[in-house]
């Protein structure tokens, strides 16, 4: 696998908590790190920012919103561990996207806290402190400086990547050789866009997948439009 297991490879993914593709990427990425010892600093990203209509309150202007207030929380974790961050947002992950629980909630928050072994008050402090929009803002806008639009994104070698969009997220040995086509795509500073289209058979499997999330999520989207 050439350098996939040099142990010393480092990549920064950005996450919304509440994006069913990225939960499926961070759960290759942790594959790819047990087997490789690559490090990964966990960076925030808001899909109700990037989608928010002309007209509508930015999610920081709300008191609770459902993604921007996890990744605050997740901001006071990283300020003392990286580490943190990565339970915190494992296991809220799996709230949302394999068990349809709601993790976007103050109290599913605190539940999830205390899922990870952490202190449940810290969503209180989270949210009383106005520096954590800073620092979601700020990888937020990373993000958008760069061209991007959505998660997963990653930041590696001086190269940003949208994806990998993979369902179900490829672990063991296939893990290991994506990871190794996404790093190919270094090669190529030219190549922009690479897409497989989605039949209506991919479309079933990618439903079938996403059934915990779509039951789990309070939001408007195009799919499920709520007030």
């Amino acid at each position: 696998m050439g350098d996939a297991t040099a142990g010393h490879e480092q990549v920064d993914f950005h996450f919304d908590v509440m994006c069913p593709w990225a939960y499926q990427s961070a759960v290759w990425m942790r594959d790819v790190r047990r087997q490789t010892g690559l490090t990964i600093s966990w960076r925030f990203f808001s899909l109700e920012e990037i989608n928010r209509q002309e007209g509508k309150k930015h999610p920081w202007e709300r008191p609770w919103s459902y993604g921007w207030s996890l990744l605050r929380v997740a901001a006071l974790l990283r300020r003392h561990s990286m580490d943190d961050v990565d339970r915190f947002y494992d296991v809220a992950g799996r709230w949302l996207h394999v068990e349809g629980r709601k993790p976007h909630t103050p109290d599913g928050a605190r539940a999830v806290l205390a899922e990870v072994g952490l202190d449940p008050v810290l969503v209180d402090e989270a949210i009383d402190d106005p520096t954590t929009h800073d620092d979601v803002l700020s990888d937020h806008e990373r993000v958008v400086a760069a061209g991007g639009f959505g998660v997963p994104t990653l930041f590696f070698d001086g190269t940003c990547l949208f994806g990998p969009v993979v369902v179900p997220a490829p672990t063991g040995p296939a893990a290991l050789r994506l990871w190794e086509l996404v790093k190919g795509w270094r090669e190529f500073p030219s190549l922009y866009e690479l897409r497989r289209p989605k039949s209506r058979e991919d479309w079933m499997i990618i439903n079938d997948a996403f059934q915990p999330y779509l039951t789990a999520r309070d939001w408007m989207t195009i799919q499920k439009p709520v007030a």
